[in-house]
This record gives C-alpha cells, sequence and structure tokens, in this order.
C-alpha cells in the first residue's frame, strides 16, 4: 500500500528497507530461470551460494540454498549452466539486498542430459555389457543378501520387511550410502564392490525410491555400470517406480520395478513353497499309488494265466515230448545199427570170398621159395630146391624131384610128389 511522505516528512532509510521487505514477502514462492555465474559450497557449509545471471538484460540475483538441495544436481549442474529454480524472494533489510532462497532445483535442457545417456547406453551396449548371455539367475533361496540402499529410506524399510515377511529366516548385510548427489556414485560403487568381496552374500541388490530423472542420475553412471556389470555376484536393480529406467536396470541380471519387487524376486515365499511341496507330495502319492495298482492289476493277470495256476503243467507236456522225442531217436539209433550191421556182415563175406585163406581152404597151396618169392612157373626154380608151401593148415617143406616134363595127371607147373595135402 502507498505510504504518505512528503520532503517535510521523508521516511528513514531502514523503515523503507523494511517496507521493501515486506512488499517482497508478499510474493510468495516463483520459479526463476538463469545462468549460474558464481557457485560457492563452502566445506562443511550446510548452505550454497549461487549467482544466477539473465544474459538478455545482464542482470544478476544471488540465490541460496541448503546443501541438500544443492547437491541433488550437484552431478549435473556446474558454472556455466543454466537452471531453474523454485525459490522465495527474501530482502536482507541491513543491506537492502534482494536474494532468493531455493527449495528446489532443476537443470534447464533435459533432453540434452538424456541424449548424453542415450550415447553411453548405445556404447556400452555395443561392449555387451547389457547382453542377455551375460545375466545370472538368482540363487532359489540366498542366504545373505547384500543390500545398497539409503540410510532410513523407505526403499530400505520396503525390502527389508517385504523380504522378512516372505521368509522370515532371510538375513541382510545393509550398506547405507548416498543414493543421489555428488557423493552417491561413489558411494554405490564402493558398497557394491565390498558386498561383491564377500563369500557369503548370494546376492545384491541395489534399491532407491521413485525420483527425477535428475535424481536417479547416478543410477545411469558409466563408473557403477562398469562395476556392477565386473561383479562375480548376482545385482538386483531396484531403482524408482515402473516407469524409471536408469541404465543400471539394463547390466544387472535381474530388474525390479519397485524395491518391494525386488524383495519378491530375491526370496521366496514360505507359504507358497509350502503349499508347493503339498502340491508335488499329493501329485507323487497319487503316482505312486497309481503305478502300484497298475502292477498289483498286471501281476494279478499273470497269476491268472493257467501256466501259473498248474505250472506243473507245461512240464508235464514237456516231458511227453521229450518221451517222444527219445524213443524216436532209439528207433532211428536202432534202425541206423542194424543197417550198419547189415552193411558189416556183407561186406564181411565179401572179403572173405575175396581172401587167399578161402582159396587155401579148397585145398590149394602157395609156393614159396627160400627168400619168399612166390612161385608162378616151374622155370622160376631148378632141380633139388627146397621150397615152402602154404596150405590151409599150415606150411610144408619141399624140394623139387625134377625140373623135367611133367608127371603122368600132373601139369608142367608141379613138382614131383607134391599133392594137396603131402608132407
Amino acid at each position: 500500500m502507498a505510504v504518505n511522505t512528503s520532503a517535510d516528512a521523508p521516511l528513514p532509510v531502514g523503515q523503507v528497507s523494511r517496507l521493501i521487505g515486506g512488499w517482497i514477502d508478499r510474493l510468495g514462492a516463483v520459479w526463476v530461470e538463469g545462468q549460474i555465474t558464481q557457485l560457492s559450497r563452502r566445506p562443511g557449509a550446510g548452505v550454497v551460494f549461487l549467482t544466477l545471471r539473465d544474459p538478455s538484460y545482464d542482470i544478476s540475483v544471488s540465490v541460496t540454498c541448503f546443501r541438500q538441495v544443492f547437491d541433488a544436481v550437484a552431478d549435473v549442474v556446474s558454472e556455466g549452466a543454466r537452471i531453474v529454480v523454485y525459490a522465495k524472494p527474501e530482502w536482507y533489510a541491513p543491506r537492502g539486498q534482494l536474494s532468493l532462497r531455493a527449495v528446489e532445483i532443476k537443470p534447464v535442457g533435459i533432453g540434452e542430459l538424456l541424449a548424453r545417456l542415450e550415447r553411453l547406453k548405445k556404447a556400452l551396449a555395443g561392449e555387451g555389457l547389457f547382453a542377455l548371455d551375460r545375466k545370472r539367475p538368482l540363487p532359489f533361496l540366498p542366504q545373505l543378501i547384500g543390500l545398497v540402499t539409503g540410510r532410513a529410506s523407505a526403499a530400505e524399510r520396503d525390502v527389508l520387511e517385504n523380504a522378512r515377511r516372505r521368509w522370515p529366516a532371510v538375513r541382510f548385510e545393509v550398506r547405507n550410502v548416498a543414493v543421489q548427489g555428488v557423493h552417491a556414485v561413489p558411494q554405490v560403487v564402493d558398497a557394491v564392490q565390498e558386498l561383491d568381496r564377500l563369500p557369503d552374500v548370494d546376492v545384491i541388490v541395489v534399491a532407491r525410491g521413485g525420483g527425477s530423472v535428475e535424481d536417479l542420475l547416478p543410477f545411469s553412471d558409466e563408473q557403477l555400470i562398469r562395476a556392477v556389470a565386473d561383479c562375480q555376484t548376482p545385482v538386483v536393480s531396484a531403482i524408482g517406480h515402473e516407469p524409471d529406467s536408469p541404465l543400471l536396470d539394463l547390466v544387472a541380471d535381474v530388474r525390479a520395478s519397485t524395491p518391494t519387487d525386488a524383495a519378491k524376486k530375491v526370496v521366496p515365499d514360505v507359504g507358497e513353497e509350502l503349499d508347493r511341496v503339498r502340491l508335488l507330495r499329493d501329485r507323487s502319492l497319487r503316482t505312486l499309488r497309481g503305478l502300484l495298482d497298475r502292477e498289483q492289476r498286471g501281476l494279478a493277470a499273470a497269476l491268472a494265466r493257467p501256466c501259473m495256476e498248474r505250472p506243473q503243467r507245461m512240464v508235464e507236456e514237456r516231458e511227453e515230448m521229450v518221451d517222444a522225442l527219445v524213443d524216436r531217436s532209439r528207433r532211428t539209433l536202432r534202425h541206423l545199427l542194424d543197417r550198419a550191421d547189415s552193411e558189416l556182415s556183407h561186406t564181411r563175406a565179401r572179403v572173405v570170398a575175396l581172401s587167399p585163406a578161402a582159396t587155401l581152404e579148397r585145398g590149394y597151396a602157395v609156393l614159396q621159395r627160400a627168400d619168399g618169392a612166390v612161385v608162378r612157373s616151374p622155370d622160376d626154380v631148378s632141380d633139388g630146391e627146397p621150397l615152402r608151401a602154404r596150405v590151409s593148415g599150415g606150411e610144408l617143406h619141399v624140394a623139387v624131384a625134377s625140373h623135367g616134363d611133367a608127371l603122368p595127371g600132373q601139369s608142367n607147373g608141379q613138382s614131383q610128389g607134391q599133392s594137396p595135402h603131402d608132407g
């Protein structure tokens, strides 16, 4: 409201400054865009000082904010960057100075930031860090779970409570880190690498609640992506909510839409597993009973066969066959023996008929000289030569009496005094 003043009744400077401060206080918080020309972050200080400049009008204004407000965008904001701040105008009456108290800072050019992330994504994909064959399956029941999350955060509470509700005996190794700001990346990387070195940790969960693209920038950092790719332990990414998709989701072995979903993916539900065990047990019993019933029916059918009711019947049938075969073999052998005997008798008769002994039996004799040669002609012997005569009954020794003409009634081939039975 207007103030009545005159040359005779002027206002003191202090009162004017206080009036200006009152008018500015009524303005309320506004969104302001500008370029950072100065940035002061003193170590240990809780307040950050900025100077925003409007290049079009060459006007600058001071901005102050709490350190945690600036740390949320510290990794993407630096001097020379254009930002948008949501701030409350403040008037410092002793100095007559206007400043802005920022409660939120956003960098301008988010499209350019997303383009940079897309280029990084393509480069890492070209190296094969997002390949499906690199993904490792999660253990069915991890004995120890590593959790990397913010201190006393909703994400930590969701993972711990839901996991223990599903499997009360599950154990956690928690590492609380900064999940946004300039310190987020190195702390998360150190925590992941430390948990990966622990031999008892079966799976690592990196969890954070939802947030803006700027808030989730640490989880798309190249250093963190490569650290997760080098892990020997399976890693679960539980960053943000369903629409959020930092690069960590692509390199992790399993991507969970929320921290609660991560708890469901990491540990099984004890109730569901008990139900599954009961179902499998019932199915096994039904299968076993069916198998026993089928085998019992088969056994009953086998026992009902005639050969099983009277097993000796088969032996009796075979006994008759054996007896018949024995009789047949005997008849055959007897026939063969009879025929062989007949053939032998005939052969013997022929041999006897052709034997020289049979000829001797008829009264003939065989003359042999002293050297055993058989005499076949009178010319073969000389007068007085001793001879041996073989007859049927034995041998006779004779001598040639005359080597002349044959005696009356004898042929020239017989010696004098030789007869079939002479001695």
